[in-house]
């Protein structure tokens, strides 16, 4: 597996694979489809930073990003997201991505980062909690695009 800065050539098959997640349902609160243009804009806003995770023949299995967080975090907070291949969990994927951005996160000067998680994501709750993150607030009622309410949580990791 090799981890790598996300380029632009990247957008498609990102964009692809995290409709394939949104599809299935449960784990982000993403609703609606998402596009090369989007994940391009993402890319585009200062203070972020993204990798992938790809097999030695270049097909993508996750990826994971950094960028300024939402209106309630501090300016030296970094939200994060991170999205595995449906079928790949558990590869080491996230972790290799994670060592790739726990960095990156330094080097830009964040203090922390806040990961923003569905109660019902049992998986990324772990996730979270395996790379030291802790609980530290919770969002209740949250409603996403399609109308559907959810809790978030939040975790934190000290940088």
């Amino acid at each position: 597996m090799i981890i790598r800065p996300a380029h632009d050539l990247d957008a498609g098959e990102m964009a692809a694979l995290l409709n394939e997640i949104i599809a299935i349902g449960g784990t982000t609160a993403l609703t609606g489809e998402v596009g090369r243009d989007d994940i391009l804009a993402w890319m585009r806003r200062p203070q972020g930073a993204w990798h992938v995770a790809e097999t030695e023949e270049g097909e993508i299995l996750g990826f994971q990003y950094i960028a300024p967080g939402a209106e309630y975090l501090p300016p030296e907070a970094a939200e994060i997201a991170t999205f595995a291949k449906p079928g790949k969990q558990g590869l080491g994927i996230g972790s290799k991505l994670f060592q790739a951005t726990r960095v990156v996160a330094k080097q830009l000067g964040y203090a922390w980062i806040n990961a923003n998680i569905r109660a019902d994501n049992e998986s990324g709750l772990a996730y979270y909690q395996s790379r030291g993150f802790e609980d530290y607030g919770r969002i209740e009622g949250y409603r996403m695009a399609d109308g559907r309410v959810v809790d978030k949580i939040l975790k934190r990791l000290d940088l």
